[in-house]
C-alpha cells in the first residue's frame, strides 16, 4: 500500500464522520482565525501609522517637555506627567530657536492642548482644543476646504476665531455652512474662519479631524493657562535633521537643563511606536495561540477515540499485511488533515474578517501571518496525533480481531 492510499483512506474516514470532523476542528479553526486575525490588525496599525509619519515628511523635529523615551517618561510616564503639568516650555525659548538658527530652521510652530464643552444651537460635545501658531498651515500642508486661517494679526491680538476638523464640523453644523458662525467654546462665542480637509490619524485614538484649532494667544487668554506642549521645527534640509537637532539642543540648554525636554525626530517617534504596536501584536497573538493548543487536544482526543472505535479495523489490515508504520501513517495523516483543514477555514475566516474590518480599522493580512498559522496548525495536528497513531500502530493484529 503506497502512502497516497494511505493518504486516500485517511480522507475517507475524516469524510465518513463529517460532524464530529468539523467539531474536531472547531479549536483549530478558531485559533488561526483569531491568531490571523488579530496579527493583521496589529501589522495594519504599524503600517498605517508610518504612512501618517511619511505623508508629514521626514524633516519635522519636536521639542517637548520631559523625557517621553526615558524609562520613568513617556506614553503614561511619572516624569513625563510631571513635566506635562508645569510650564517647562516658553515661547520665548521658541523663538530664540528660530532667531539663532535660521540657516537650518525653515519655519515652526507652538502648540498647546486644551479641552472644553463646544456647543452649536442644540448640538454640542466635549473636544479638544489644538492651540496653534499661524505657521502650522504650511509647515503641516494643512489647508481648508472652506474658509481661511487665522492671521498672525488675528493671533498676535488674540481674537476669539476658530478652524474645526471635519469630524466636528459635521457634528455640530450638520448641513449649515459654520462659516462666520458663532461656536462656544467654554461658553465664550468663536467665530469660525475655516473647516479644515480630512486629515485623520490617532490609529484608535482622537482623530485630528476632531479638533477645534485656535490661534495660540487666544488660548491663553481665555482658557487661563501657558502650559505649551511642544514646538514644531521644519528643517530645510532632510539631510542636515541631525545637525539642526544638535543646534536646538545647544540653544536650549542655555534655558533649560537636559533633563527638563527631548528633541526628537519623526524616525525616533515612529520607532517607539511601532515597538509598543509590535510588542502588543506578539502578546495578542500569543493569547490567542491558546485556542490552538486547546484545538490540538482535541485533535488527539478525538483520534484517541477513533482508534478504539476502529480496533477491529486496525486489526484486519494488520491481518491482511499492513505494517505498523503504515497503520501509524494513516493515523498522522488522519489528524494533520484536520488540523490543516480547520487552519484553511480559519485563515478564511480571518481575511474575511479583516476585509470587514478595513472601512473602520486598519487590518492587513501579510504573507508571513498565513505561513505562520498554516505551519503552526499542521504541526499541531502532528503533534498532538502521534500518541494515537503509535497506539493504533501497536495494536496486537489477534487481540484487535477479538475486539468487541
Amino acid at each position: 500500500m503506497t502512502v497516497a492510499s494511505v493518504a486516500r483512506l485517511a480522507f475517507k474516514s475524516i469524510m465518513l464522520n463529517k460532524s464530529r470532523s468539523f467539531l474536531t476542528m472547531l479549536g483549530v479553526i478558531i485559533g488561526v482565525g483569531s491568531v490571523v486575525l488579530l496579527t493583521s490588525i496589529g501589522t495594519g496599525l504599524q503600517a498605517y501609522v508610518t504612512d501618517q509619519f511619511a505623508s508629514l515628511g521626514t524633516n519635522i523635529l519636536y521639542v517637548v517637555p520631559g523625557d517621553p523615551f526615558g524609562e520613568n517618561g513617556g506614553f503614561g510616564g511619572e516624569t513625563a506627567m510631571i513635566e506635562t503639568t508645569r510650564p517647562v516650555l516658553k515661547r520665548s525659548y521658541y523663538n530664540q530657536v528660530i532667531r539663532n538658527n535660521r540657516e537650518l530652521l525653515k519655519d515652526g510652530v507652538v502648540t498647546a492642548i486644551n479641552v472644553a464643552e463646544a456647543e452649536y444651537g442644540k448640538n454640542s460635545k466635549k473636544v479638544t482644543l489644538y492651540a496653534v501658531t499661524s505657521s502650522y498651515e504650511t509647515v503641516y500642508s494643512t489647508p481648508t476646504t472652506k474658509g481661511r486661517w487665522f492671521t498672525d494679526t488675528e493671533e498676535e491680538k488674540a481674537d476669539r476665531v476658530a478652524l474645526l476638523g471635519p469630524s466636528i464640523a459635521e457634528e455640530l453644523f450638520g448641513k449649515v455652512d459654520p462659516i462666520n458662525k458663532k461656536v462656544l467654546l467654554g461658553g465664550q462665542a468663536y467665530t469660525v474662519l475655516g473647516v479644515l480637509e480630512e486629515k485623520g490619524g490617532g490609529f484608535g485614538g482622537p482623530s485630528f479631524d476632531s479638533y477645534i484649532y485656535l490661534p495660540l494667544e487666544t488660548s491663553f487668554k481665555y482658557f487661563d493657562t501657558e502650559l505649551i506642549d511642544s514646538f514644531i521645527f521644519e528643517v530645510r534640509d532632510k539631510d542636515k535633521v541631525k545637525e539642526a537637532t544638535l543646534a536646538i539642543e545647544a540653544t536650549m540648554n542655555r534655558q533649560l537643563d537636559e533633563d527638563e525636554y527631548s528633541v526628537f525626530d519623526q524616525a525616533k517617534l515612529l520607532e517607539t511606536i511601532n515597538s509598543i504596536l509590535g510588542m502588543l501584536t506578539i502578546g495578542l497573538g500569543g493569547i490567542s495561540a491558546i485556542s490552538l493548543i486547546v484545538g490540538g487536544i482535541g485533535i488527539m482526543n478525538i483520534m484517541l477515540v477513533a482508534v478504539t472505535e476502529r480496533t477491529r479495523e486496525i486489526g484486519l489490515r494488520k491481518a491482511l499485511g499492513a505494517t505498523p508504520n503504515l497503520i501509524m501513517l494513516q493515523f498522522l495523516i488522519e489528524a494533520a488533515l484536520l488540523s490543516v483543514l480547520g487552519g484553511l477555514i480559519g485563515l478564511l475566516i480571518a481575511y474575511l474578517g479583516s476585509l470587514a474590518l478595513q472601512p473602520y480599522f486598519p487590518a492587513k493580512v501579510t504573507l508571513e501571518a498565513v505561513l505562520l498559522a498554516f505551519g503552526v496548525s499542521l504541526v499541531v495536528g502532528l503533534v498532538f496525533g502521534v500518541a494515537p497513531a503509535r497506539r493504533a500502530a501497536r495494536l496486537s493484529p489477534i487481540e484487535a480481531l477479538r475486539y468487541e
